[in-house]
């Protein structure tokens, strides 16, 4: 690795270094419409993640470099370091590099000093743009706020109340993995057996969720249908990242591999499965005062035969900001819709962000969440208004929000940020910034955090439309971001 490389990890390393010894550390896409094969071949698929993501195929060049400070709770608070460097100068330093050719001809662009929520520079900040991927920090940030950390995804199996048809129940999970779903046959299996069940048919329940299954931008290697049951993210040829052939039928067929593992456990499978309503308890049904009664309560428990979950909230947010998880941020709108009352739907889940970000008291006017994930066009977003999500998310009296910030990709040396940061003065701000991406045919965008020379945590986003290629735009906002580490 070249010199001035090696030179600015190790004055990366002293920073976060002295940051962490004051009592505090900094805050830490996929080319989302799987159109152009060119800028998809050069992707790579560098982690188990489920996203399509940036990362370069290419070997690091020199030495291995460090991986980044693990996250962990309450090490994130905002820096509160006062700072000396004034406005006039900070818009100095980004005018120019702003008028990049690369950056096309829409730029908008907000900083904020995130212990005070101040805005030090802005540019159209308030304007609506297309975000692409960095909306998934908007949707991050309405699921943590709407459900907590520590929500988990179920997936269920409920027996008939003759017990001979069991149904697989979607709780919206994307994550779930083979692994998981034989561990939940097994259970069945054993709960059948208890009950001196040995044969059953097969269901499967997604009516957890409403509207379309599929995404606007139509079939996609970067996303399967939307559906509240789902299997390795309805991956068809083994892989657990980047862009990748879809089912069709993530339900149904998800619930023939359970069928399958349910036989293998020892509970023999009559015919295919078919969709269906999983069955409700009749009596509580009929008369709400059975809800009382022991006896039904414990009938209520015996018609649920399994369980699985998912990670917590907080570790899918991660995943989804680090990796670009498109299935998964899909996931997230939706679980946010349940919380609000709000149909599990694309314009549900819509509604539903939008209102759980006003209610957080950020400027959404002008904003429009047509998807969770950013691959649709629909999608508007201001600059401002992701420098104060990512500012309510360093919020000390926000800790839930926090996985925002552990979740975005360190430059240079995770997520989709790994293979960024390596050339020019970009390399400034490696280990420094971390930052979501956000890569459309014309679209390039990115916002999160920095930390400043003395030790200020700044919050940014730079959106950039009609831009020529990702090949110049994304190395301009590299420079960008690089541009506010040295400051102080």
């Amino acid at each position: 690795m070249p010199e001035p490389r090696t030179w600015q990890v190790t004055a990366g390393a002293a920073v976060l270094g002295l940051a962490l010894a004051a009592g505090a550390v900094t805050a830490a896409g996929p080319w989302d419409n799987g159109q152009r094969k060119a800028e998809r071949a050069r992707a790579a698929a560098a982690a188990p993640t489920g996203g399509a993501h940036h990362a370069d195929s290419r070997p690091p060049a020199g030495p291995p470099r460090p991986a980044p400070a693990p996250s962990a709770a309450g090490v994130l608070r905002a820096l509160g370091a006062p700072g000396t460097s004034r406005e006039s100068d900070l818009a100095a330093t980004l005018v120019p590099l702003l008028a990049d050719p690369g950056l096309g001809t829409l730029r908008t662009a907000s900083v904020v000093d995130a212990t005070t929520g101040k805005q030090l520079y802005g540019e159209g900040a308030t304007t609506p743009m297309t975000p692409a991927s960095t909306i998934k920090i908007a949707t991050s940030v309405a699921a943590l706020s709407a459900l907590g950390p520590d929500h988990r995804i179920p997936t269920t199996v409920v027996a008939s109340p003759d017990g001979r048809t069991v149904t697989l129940v979607g709780g919206g999970d994307p994550t779930l993995d083979r692994a998981r779903l034989k561990t939940l046959a097994d259970g069945t299996a054993r709960a059948l057996k208890a009950r001196g069940v040995t044969d059953v048919r097969v269901a499967y329940d997604t009516s957890l969720y409403q509207g379309p299954a599929r995404h606007p931008i139509g079939p996609n290697e970067n996303i399967a249908p939307v559906s509240a049951l789902m299997l390795d993210e309805g991956r068809l040829d083994g892989s657990d990242s980047g862009p990748a052939p879809r089912t069709a039928d993530p339900a149904g067929d998800t619930a023939t591999a359970f069928a399958e593992l349910l036989d293998k456990a020892g509970t023999k499978v009559q015919g295919d499965p078919t969709p269906a309503r999983a069955p409700k308890n009749p009596k509580a049904a009929e008369n709400p005062k059975a809800a009382e009664d022991p006896k039904a309560a414990e009938n209520r428990k015996a018609a649920h035969l399994a369980r699985t979950e998912s990670a917590p909230l907080s570790a899918l947010v991660e995943r989804t900001l680090t990796h670009s998880d498109n299935d998964l941020a899909e996931a997230l709108a939706r679980q946010t819709a349940l919380a609000r009352k709000q149909p599990a739907s694309f314009d549900g889940a819509g509604k539903a962000v939008r209102a759980e970000l006003a209610g957080l008291g950020l400027p959404t006017a002008g904003a429009r969440f047509a998807d969770g994930s950013g691959l649709s066009r629909d999608d508007r977003i201001s600059a401002a208004l992701l420098t104060g999500l990512l500012t309510r998310a360093a919020d000390p009296t926000r800790p839930a929000l926090r996985p925002v910030l552990t979740g975005l990709p360190v430059g240079g040396f995770s997520g989709t940020l790994k293979s960024r940061f390596d050339t020019g003065p970009a390399t400034t701000g490696a280990g420094l910034v971390r930052a979501k991406t956000g890569t459309l045919t014309g679209v390039n965008t990115l916002a999160g955090t920095v930390v400043t020379a003395d030790g200020r945590l700044l919050a940014f986003a730079f959106l950039a439309g009609r831009t020529p290629s990702p090949y110049t735009a994304q190395p301009a906002l590299d420079r960008l971001s690089a541009a506010l580490a040295p400051l102080g």
